[in-house]
């Protein structure tokens, strides 16, 4: 006869299959998105960057993603895809999936100064993207030939007025045109526009003495600045830059109002769920933080502007506006 199991061990038979049997069920109504989002990043990362390689934008950003990789142990990988005014890298950031695994770098003329001037943009920053951090500043300012006859910017601002467009300056992008514009608003100083294809040629006139005045960033003008060959008047940040510090602001230099500069940070795709962006913007703000990090972006003539989420989110949205305004008021359209 067939010995029957105590009462004891079939209940400690039935009970532990019963708990595996429910431990599968409980594994399958955990959503694999959920599953991912508690361990991410699982698999590497592409950081997008739609400028050239080479540029501060992309210097920066490849810093920042050595630093990502150490920390996930998972490898960020900057994709640079340039061209088309930064229209098609950013918007391969936006058609992305929404779940981390891909962070667009964004900057004030890919954000901000794009939606002001082109009336067909296939994107709308603030609606397309969540804003994870913001990172720096990229300080603009006008400089003179040294032979020129202005001094200080009050110079600029009273010959202008006496000479209606007939005294020019230089700029080589549309951010530094609206950038021109916002001052001869602010100031009432009717100058004369000199377009240029990139600060290289712009820097190369003005050194020349071609056009007595150009309004550029920081990084651009620096070493030039330094070696004589361009005399500063006016930085268009709202405080003084750290490696400028007895160049006055346009404030200080008698047109409040007139501030401009380029900014950078990051976002991913509108939807992307809360807990990633969470710590996406956990280890940037580690990052940009860094002392160590911060010098590196003054070396580059970059200025660490640290901004949450939150913070930079609205930011974008004031700069969208601005630009927006300044570009109608001024009649500045690309299509």
């Amino acid at each position: 006869m067939t010995p029957q199991p105590t009462p004891v061990r079939a209940f400690a038979h039935i009970t532990a299959r019963t708990l595996c049997s429910l431990a599968a069920l409980l594994a399958l109504a955990v959503p694999p998105a959920a599953l991912a989002q508690a361990a991410y990043p699982v698999r590497p990362v592409r950081m997008i960057v739609a400028f050239p390689p080479g540029q501060a934008t992309d210097l920066i950003a490849r810093l920042v993603a050595d630093e990502l990789s150490k920390a996930w142990a998972q490898p960020v990988i900057v994709e640079n895809r340039a061209g088309g005014d930064s229209i098609p890298g950013t918007m391969a950031g936006r058609s992305a999936p929404a779940d981390g695994y891909t962070i667009t770098f964004g900057t004030s003329s890919s954000f901000a100064v794009n939606p002001a001037v082109k009336s067909k943009l296939p994107y709308d920053p603030p609606k397309d993207f969540a804003m994870v951090y913001g990172m720096f500043s990229v300080p603009w300012i006008i400089v003179a030939h040294p032979g020129s006859p202005y001094a200080t910017l009050r110079d600029v601002v009273a010959a202008a007025k006496e000479a209606p467009g007939k005294v020019q300056w230089g700029y080589g992008s549309t951010s530094l045109q609206l950038g021109a514009e916002l001052f001869k608003l602010r100031s009432g100083a009717p100058l004369g526009g000199v377009a240029y294809k990139g600060s290289g040629p712009a820097t190369t006139d003005l050194i020349g003495g071609h056009v007595p005045l150009l309004i550029d960033t920081v990084a651009a003008t620096l070493p030039h600045i330094r070696a004589g060959r361009m005399r500063p008047l006016a930085t268009l940040a709202d405080k003084r830059v750290p490696l400028l510090p007895d160049v006055p602001t346009v404030a200080e230099a008698g047109v409040p109002g007139a501030e401009a500069e380029g900014w950078g940070g990051i976002a991913v795709p509108r939807g992307t769920p809360a807990d990633v962006i969470e710590r996406i913007g956990a280890e940037v703000a580690r990052i940009v933080n860094d002392p160590a990090i911060q010098k590196r972006m003054l070396e580059l003539g970059i200025v660490p502007e640290p901004r949450g989420s939150k913070a930079w989110s609205a930011f974008v949205e004031s700069e969208v506006a601005k630009w927006g305004d300044v570009a109608r008021r001024a009649n500045v359209k690309e299509d």
